[in-house]
């Protein structure tokens, strides 16, 4: 008779190095593929922008940026992990059909920007190859539609973030860009907040990229996808702090690659080849193809997760059948919210003439805009102790996600009083 295991400090069973190793693999996935898509097609080319217009000046706001990422990420993975439900399920059953109304078609515009966004990466990134939009896109549409209804999705998000290692290039081309370190760290310590409008709306895009209304809805529902229960929470909890770091730490070297090339020789980011000249210090003639290839790759990850996070959240929102290991039988609403919010996005990109780094910019400071309406449901949820008991957000974690809500809303407020107040009274603005 095999000796019983030895228990914790809560009577539970203590889990052996052999069952924490399984348990990380099994569980693994929702934090750190949430935080990665971050880094997609508008991360990568806000970021970029970030750098090439203000240079280091708005590394201090990344810093608080990544702490609101990590807390905001880790209350909705909790929250799904104890209740077992997706953040709109919990915003149809709290409170009234109007506001779920409301929620969803608040997340609809930002994830419908945020796949436009997705696709005009891969075109982007292909006509640094030579490919037109007009046959890139319906293909990567194509190929992404039939990865998550059709193939095998789950395996194929693990090469996605394996390939993710293509980020590093751009800590190896900081480096070798030569930037003054003390002028980093300067920026990091020293907030510089100015009120004109392309500054507030960089600003308000940055934020919007990286804490995004998809994430919060997206990383919930996955958590409850994927069965992770409150007992093992600790390794999504672990994932998504890991994650935040990880992200955000690329998205810090992205600003000061870009800053220590772009900015320094006064080019301002009007198309992906100029992006891609943040590069050059690590890749020289192959800087285009470099970051061509990483913007792909984030592309291909961000169209696959965004359409996913709203076919989850309104089938969710309306108690429909949903999860992408459900047939068209199963869950026919799902599959076609899905398929639509692909082929939609896909022949937004199409237009002529369109200007794919304005509009993927623009689609993430729409993302910041909405951000605060999402994040309220969120908070209150994961405070409320009928439904979370124990687990229920403390007051530090509601300073700190209220303190969040409370910026993005002050700055689009900055925003409206740059752009429309003030010219209607003559101040220039710049």
């Amino acid at each position: 008779m095999r000796p019983a295991s030895p228990r914790d400090a809560s009577g539970r069973r203590a889990l052996g190095w052999g069952r924490r190793v399984r348990l990380i693999l099994v569980i693994a996935g929702p934090g750190l593929i949430a935080a990665n898509a971050d880094n997609d097609a508008g991360g990568i080319t806000t970021l970029s922008v970030v750098g090439a217009s203000y240079s280091y000046q708005m590394l201090w706001a990344l810093v608080l940026i990544t702490f609101s990422l990590a807390i905001t990420q880790e209350m909705g993975a909790r929250t799904g992990a104890v209740t077992g439900k997706g953040l709109a399920a919990l915003i149809r059953e709290r409170y009234r059909v109007k506001i779920t109304l409301l929620a969803m078609l608040a997340l609809l515009i930002a994830n419908f920007g945020t796949t436009v966004a997705e696709f005009a990466g891969v075109g982007a990134a292909l006509e640094l190859f030579g490919i037109p939009r007009f046959i890139s896109v319906p293909l990567a549409a194509a190929a992404v539609w039939l990865l998550v209804i059709r193939g095998n999705y789950r395996s194929v998000e693990r090469v996605l973030l394996v390939m993710s290692v293509v980020y590093l290039s751009y800590v190896f081309s900081a480096f070798l860009a030569g930037p003054d370190w003390g002028e980093v760290g300067r920026s990091i310590v020293t907030p510089t907040l100015r009120l004109d409008a392309g500054f507030l709306i960089t600003l308000i895009a940055l934020i919007g990229t990286t804490i995004t209304p998809w994430g919060q809805f997206f990383i919930q529902s996955y958590v409850v996808d994927k069965g992770v229960s409150r007992r093992d929470f600790y390794v999504t909890r672990l994932e998504v702090y890991v994650g935040a770091l990880i992200t955000d730490g690329i998205s810090l070297f992205i600003i000061v690659s870009t800053a220590a090339t772009l900015f320094r020789e006064g080019i301002h980011i009007e198309d992906a080849g100029q992006a891609a000249l943040a590069l050059r210090p690590l890749a020289g003639p192959l800087a285009e193809q470099l970051f061509g290839l990483g913007l792909l790759n984030a592309s291909f990850l961000g169209a696959a997760v965004v359409p996913l996070s709203t076919a989850y959240a309104v089938c969710e929102a309306f108690g429909w059948e949903a999860g992408v290991s459900r047939s068209w039988e199963d869950a026919p609403i799902f599959n076609l919210l899905y398929t639509f919010a692909i082929a939609g996005a896909a022949a937004v990109v199409l237009i002529p003439a369109l200007p794919l780094v304005q509009v993927i910019l623009l689609s993430q400071t729409v993302n910041g805009v909405l951000l605060p309406f999402i994040l309220v449901f969120a908070i209150r949820l994961a405070s409320d102790r009928d439904l979370m008991g124990s687990f229920a957000n403390g007051p530090l974690r509601n300073t700190a996600v209220w303190l969040t809500a409370a910026a993005i809303i002050a700055m689009s407020l900055a925003l409206v009083v740059a752009t429309v107040v003030l010219p209607l009274l003559g101040v220039d603005v710049g």
